[in-house]
């Protein structure tokens, strides 16, 4: 059998994973997380381990293996996911959401958060899911591109759409098909994550940014604009001011991409490439523009006025957490009926108005404008159609690509 054998990471690529946790999604809003960046997080002490271990090379194994289903009797299910990243009441002890859920079907469910970053949590089930035993979880939230890596590898179950009928019916088109995983046979999101242009509008003193150009051709910007340390954010925004599709683009359009932002840094123009620490660049005004994410800029709004956002006519990123019954789980059906409970768009509003990140449930906008009418009419939390029709994906890349690319951005960042 083909064996998967990964690259060992460059001194590059080893700095970008370093920088990636540090600053990468880190502090997200009320999560606090740490995320690593998929290019570290695939080189060291995750996929990189693999190497030699019977696992079938990525792309070889699809379709997951499945187990004794014990949903019938025993009424429970162990879900994995990050911080903060679900509704909870004022003591802090109690996610009302989860309590419905319980009291509605008589499953309990043991909540855990003990995913802090991709990387990280592939390591603590990779030893089970290597050999083919339960990880003693029902339900994970994965990060797309290691949700699309799982996939691959066989290593989560394919879901049965009988016990998914609300989830089948209003997930948001926008999340439909994603080229890791068409039709989301094996995965539904969690939320969605939407990079855009954000700016201090006084900071910015009457200059008008619009566009990715404007923040990368403006003089009178320079030094005043920042770019994400995450590759697929930054990367994938400047493909679509480019007029590239990032679910599409080849190795020509990606060195293009790098050769128009080595430019921007050898002249200054860029004053550096951050983490979630842009916030405070941003508020202080020491950031007249960056590109940023969607969820920060909800947060960021609410505190500090001259903060707001635009969506270049190009377009814009979105990036997902997706949730995945892994192999060998012993609530499978147990685990979907919680998939689908949180997407009926009444639980869906409860889960959007707590965390501000994207739904991806069609219909939660009337349910979120009874709890936060000002959330409910933010197009960061509940995208409309022509909103929606401006996001795009960046597309899954294979272990060369993968290495080639990172090593490139390291450079770019001086990662």
């Amino acid at each position: 059998m083909e064996q998967y054998q990964p690259d060992r990471p460059t001194p590059a690529r080893a700095a970008a994973m370093r920088r990636s946790l540090r600053n990468g999604r880190a502090a997200l809003t009320r999560r606090s997380l740490l995320r690593a960046s998929a290019g570290g997080a695939l080189a060291t002490g995750g996929l990189g381990a693999l190497s030699g271990c019977g696992i079938p090379a990525a792309g070889k194994a699809r379709g997951g293996t499945s187990a004794e289903d014990h949903s019938a009797t025993e009424k429970e299910v162990n879900f994995s996911n990050w911080t903060e990243y679900i509704d909870t009441d004022d003591s802090g002890k109690h996610h009302p959401t989860l309590d419905a859920f319980r009291r509605r079907t008589g499953i309990a469910v043991r909540y855990t958060e003990d995913i802090n970053d991709n990387n990280e949590f592939f390591g603590k089930i990779k030893p089970q899911l290597a050999a083919g035993q339960d990880t003693g979880r029902d339900v994970i939230v994965l990060t797309d591109w290691l949700a699309a890596r799982l996939i691959r590898l066989g290593w989560v179950q394919k879901l049965d759409p009988a016990n998914l009928p609300h989830a089948y019916t209003n997930l948001s088109s926008q999340f439909r098909n994603p080229d890791w995983d068409p039709g989301r046979a094996y995965s539904y999101p969690w939320q969605g994550i939407s990079t855009v242009i954000a700016y201090n509008r006084k900071a910015l003193d009457g200059i008008e940014v619009k566009s990715v150009s404007d923040l990368l051709d403006n003089p009178r910007l320079k030094g005043r604009v920042g770019f994400l340390s995450e590759m697929r954010d930054s990367i994938g925004m400047t493909l679509l001011d480019m007029g590239k599709d990032p679910e599409k683009f080849t190795d020509d359009d990606f060195d293009a991409v790098i050769a128009r932002l080595q430019k921007a840094v050898d002249r200054g123009q860029i004053r550096r490439f951050t983490g979630n620490d842009y916030t405070s660049d941003l508020t202080k005004g020491d950031f007249a523009a960056c590109i940023a994410w969607a969820g920060d800029v909800v947060q960021l709004k609410a505190d500090s006025p001259d903060v707001d956002f635009v969506i270049p006519d190009s377009g814009y990123m979105t990036s997902t957490d997706n949730l995945l019954v892994p192999n060998r789980a012993r609530h499978k059906t147990n685990a979907e009926r919680l998939i689908d409970f949180y997407y009926e768009p009444a639980q869906a509003a409860a889960l959007a108005a707590y965390i501000n990140y994207v739904s991806p449930v069609d219909g939660v906008k009337p349910h979120l404008a009874k709890i936060d009418k000002d959330a409910a009419d933010n197009p960061l939390i509940v995208p409309d159609k022509a909103m929606q029709a401006r996001s795009h994906a960046f597309r899954s890349l294979s272990q060369k690509e993968e290495t080639a690319y990172e090593e490139k951005f390291a450079k770019l960042t001086g990662a």
